[in-house]
This record gives structure tokens, sequence and C-alpha cells, in this order.
């Protein structure tokens, strides 16, 4: 019987010196899925992830990938999952093909293995161009291609798209939402910008300070977000003082005046309110808060 997580860990701690990097982390990662693993830098998603491929030890039995617990079935666990962290392992002065063929053979796959790849990371016509020569999305590209050689079915991924313009972080995007549609892999992805990967991610878990904040589906983090009345007027500063001094919680935000919303009956009362005491009102809407507001009303709570 599948495992029902790919990923799973229970209050995984972890200490460096005297400092409390990881504080009881529990980890649940559904097979099938693009879990996007944020926080800001120094939040503990490094330290997880080192984890996660035994590169640091956790002295507790409460690390567990593919329902198996990875101190007591290592070997098994580690063969089964293909990793990138920070930058990709390529030699320049090699073209990308030279650069899979030369993994290849230390895995023992055949050249008929490194064109799937090639194919699947949509390097084919750029195969015999030397790898110090590519762009940073293909270079990117290639790294996954490196990491999924053996093809394995977890994929995990410390910050993919740092550093990519939008060109670059597009390209990553459509090849992890491919190998998750047409493989069944699993995808594990490390970022510290939300703004970056929220069109690829189907799960999300938020951690800063070493708690885990937040973790659920993308669609539950939206359910999070608040609705707000969003208004635009000649004078934004006074208009929010006035809202202020009659008990509503309005503040500016990006050149509009931000209140709670509650109901539609609201909404008008605020217009007539500002239209009566003289300001000028351009617009007023209802909207609700971006992903980008809650992910930093979250890690800065």
């Amino acid at each position: 019987m599948p495992a029902e997580f790919v990923i799973e860990t229970r209050d995984l701690s972890y200490v460096f010196g005297d400092q409390k990097v990881l504080d009881q982390i529990s980890l649940r990662v559904p097979p099938g899925t693009i879990y996007g693993f944020l926080g800001p830098n120094g939040a503990g998603k490094t330290t997880t992830i080192k984890i996660l491929l035994n590169l640091l030890h956790s002295k507790e039995k409460n690390v567990f990938l593919f329902g198996q617990e990875l101190n007591d079935h290592r070997i098994d666990v580690l063969s089964r999952i293909g990793s990138l962290i920070e930058q990709p392992a390529i030699y320049f002065h090699l073209t990308g093909r030279e650069n899979l063929v030369n993994r290849a053979r230390l895995l023992q796959l055949t050249s008929a293995r490194v064109n799937e790849i090639l194919d699947l990371v949509e390097l084919t016509e750029s195969a015999e161009k030397k790898a110090g020569k590519y762009s940073l999305g293909m270079k990117q590209r290639l790294g996954i291609g490196l990491a999924l050689l053996p093809d394995p079915p977890l994929l995990i991924l410390d910050e993919p798209t740092n550093g990519l313009d939008p060109n670059g972080i597009i390209e990553v995007r459509h090849l992890l939402q491919k190998l998750v549609k047409e493989q069944g892999k699993t995808v594990f992805i490390s970022s510290h910008l939300l703004s970056e990967v929220e069109k690829m991610i189907t799960h999300v878990g938020i951690i800063n300070h070493g708690k885990l904040l937040f973790q659920g589906t993308i669609e539950e983090l939206h359910g999070v977000s608040k609705s707000q009345i969003v208004i635009v007027t000649a004078d934004l500063v006074e208009s929010a003082n006035l809202l202020l001094r009659n008990g509503y919680h309005a503040e500016v935000i990006s050149d509009t005046i931000r209140i709670p919303f509650t109901t539609l009956g609201e909404v008008a009362d605020v217009t007539a309110f500002l239209v009566s005491n003289k300001h000028q009102v351009y617009s007023i809407s209802q909207s609700r808060e971006n992903l980008e507001d809650l992910f930093l009303s979250i890690t800065q709570s």
C-alpha cells in the first residue's frame, strides 16, 4: 500500500550549538504534488532539506520518506530522491549533453536515457552547446535534468528560481508541472519568495524562526486571506485619518486605503460617509488580500 505522504516529519527539531534552528516541524507532503516550502532567508528551509537528504542527521526517528524511517532505510530511501541544492553541479567547459553523459555513466544508464532527459527539460536543440554559455534558466533546467537521470519519484529543489529572470522562472515552472502531471512525480521546492512559486505549487508550508506557521493547499492559503475594502480618494492620508477618527480600521497601502470588509452595505456606507465629508472618491471596491501580503503578515507576526 503506497504511503499517505511522500515526506513526513514528526515534531522535527534541530540544534546548532545553543541555537534551535528547527522547532517541532511536522511536514506532510502528499504524492503527486508540488509542495512549496516557504520562508525568509534563515528561516530553517535549507536545514530541513539537508536533514531530508541525510546531509544532517536527526537523532530522533522522526523523518519518514515514502513511509520509511530515514535512519533505518537510508540507502533505499535516498536512491529514490533527486535533488538540487543551491547551484547545479555543472561542468561549464562541457556541453549539456556531455554533462548528462558523464553522470549517466556513473549511474550505468544508457545514452537513450540522456536523450530522454534532454527532451524532457527542453534542451535538445542546445545539447551540443557549452553549458557555460547557457542562460541561468537553461543551467537550472540542466541541473534538474541531472537530478532526474535515475528517474526518482521525488525531486527536492532548494531555491531553484533564485536569481532567474521571469522567462527562466516560467521555464522551470512549466518543467516541474510537466513532471507532476505527466510522470506522477512529487516535487518539494523551497523559496523565500511566494511570488516566484505561487503559480506552480499545489501545497504550501510556511516556516519562520524554525517554526511551521502554516501548512495546507494553496486554496486553503487563499481561504486564510482577508477581504478588504479598497478605496482611492483625492487625499488618501486625510481620508484615512477621517475614517480612523470615526471607528474604521483604515490604513494606507500602495496608494490606496484599506479597511476590513464585513458587508456590502458597509461599502455603500463608507462611500456615503466620505462624500458627505467632501472627500472625492475615485474608486471603491472589495478585494481579497493577495498571497504575497498574506505571506508577509504570517512570517512577520
